[in-house]
């Protein structure tokens, strides 16, 4: 298709936002495509079917404004505030200007609505995921260890259950695990830091954990077949597909499909910066361990309000299984990965490298 119509994304200049906005100008590139964010001053896309708009999705005045004037075929909903903001902030943004944005699509006439959510949502403090699926119940409240999860699971929550109502207003739900690539500010920048200060040398854990990591333009791909896939269904109405087929009103959990081992990937990361330092020379910590240091760092700069560089979510989280099936994408919006691991690690470090370069060269003039 040349065109999907007009697209609103929401969040646009941010990270995935970003890509998102790349891959639809470049796959169908007659699509008009609005961009929303908070402010619209970073990674802006020149083309001339891209516009851009300041806004606040928790001001509802301002949404609906912003609605009536784009008039949007389609939106993909990718804003999120940053992790570690204060919980009442994940609450107004993650739940609160979800359901502003949900009701301005509803009054406006969207054809279809993309949740970005999170593969997080079903993970609880216990239980390791193992090819899990879209059957695992969420993980909310107390038996959530992040509250920013517990928003998103809210917000998701709220998406599925607008969707048909009216009955032309078709609506699904995206869930990344372990995103990563160019413009990456959390995943591979502090992986790359830790090789900067030298600390490859160390390992939590036997490495025996399977684990998540995907590719960011691959799940642009997938949200991006959930916008085809709601617009199919919203031409056949009011025909409802059979659940077998049905995408409106479903989650969709969106990876790599190669599930590797958490300290594999780490390690491949170090390798494309520069790291030589052979395996025999790494120290392994065990999971218990760790989860002690940890414990005493934490109590010790919290004193201090501060950070540590070893936490016990780390530790959990480069000591665990964590990793989905996409069976349910593959079948029903015809998902497959365009980047594998490998080259998705490749890209994503040397863009690192390179800004590295810039910044230099800069600093030296």
């Amino acid at each position: 298709m040349q065109s999907l119509g007009n697209v609103l994304v929401v969040g646009g200049c941010g990270f995935l936002g970003s890509h998102i906005v790349n891959l639809i100008t470049k796959r169908h590139p007659q699509t008009q495509v609005a961009v929303l964010d908070l402010r619209t001053t970073s990674n802006r896309h020149a083309s001339s079917n891209v516009s851009y708009h300041d806004g606040d999705i928790t001001d509802a005045a301002a949404m609906k404004t912003v609605f009536s004037q784009l008039k949007p075929d389609a939106v993909i909903h990718t804003a999120a505030p940053h992790f570690d903001l204060p919980p009442e902030i994940h609450d107004k943004v993650n739940v609160g200007g979800t359901k502003v944005l949900l009701q301005a699509a509803q009054e406006s006439g969207v054809k279809a609505f993309v949740y970005t959510s999170s593969a997080s949502i079903i993970l609880d403090p216990r239980t390791e995921l193992i090819n899990a699926d879209e059957r695992w119940p969420l993980c909310t409240g107390d038996d959530q260890p992040e509250y920013y999860t517990t928003t998103k699971a809210y917000a998701e929550t709220a998406v599925l259950q607008a969707n048909r109502k009216p009955e032309n207003f078709l609506t699904c739900s995206i869930r990344p695990a372990g995103i990563f690539g160019e413009r990456d500010v959390q995943t591979l920048p502090h992986m790359v830091k830790a090789y900067r200060k030298g600390q490859t040398k160390f390992q939590v854990g036997d490495n025996t954990n399977l684990f998540d990591f995907t590719y960011v333009e691959n799940i642009a791909h997938g949200h991006i077949l959930a916008v085809l896939a709601l617009l199919h269904s919203h031409q056949m109405l009011p025909t409802v597909p059979l659940d077998t087929e049905r995408v409106d009103g479903e989650a969709f959990f969106i990876t790599n499909g190669e599930p590797t081992y958490f300290w594999d990937f780490i390690r491949a990361v170090w390798h494309e910066a520069g790291d030589r330092l052979p395996l025999s020379s790494v120290w392994h910590l065990s999971a218990d361990t760790a989860w002690a240091i940890g414990t005493i760092l934490e109590t010790l700069f919290w004193l201090v309000g501060k950070k540590p560089n070893l936490t016990r979510a780390q530790v959990r989280y480069s000591s665990m299984s964590k990793y989905h099936s996409i069976a349910k994408a593959r079948m029903r919006l015809g998902y497959a990965p365009l980047v594998s691991l490998e080259e998705g690690i490749k890209r994503g470090v040397q863009y690192i490298l390179e800004a590295e370069k810039k910044a230099g060269e800069k600093k030296g003039q």
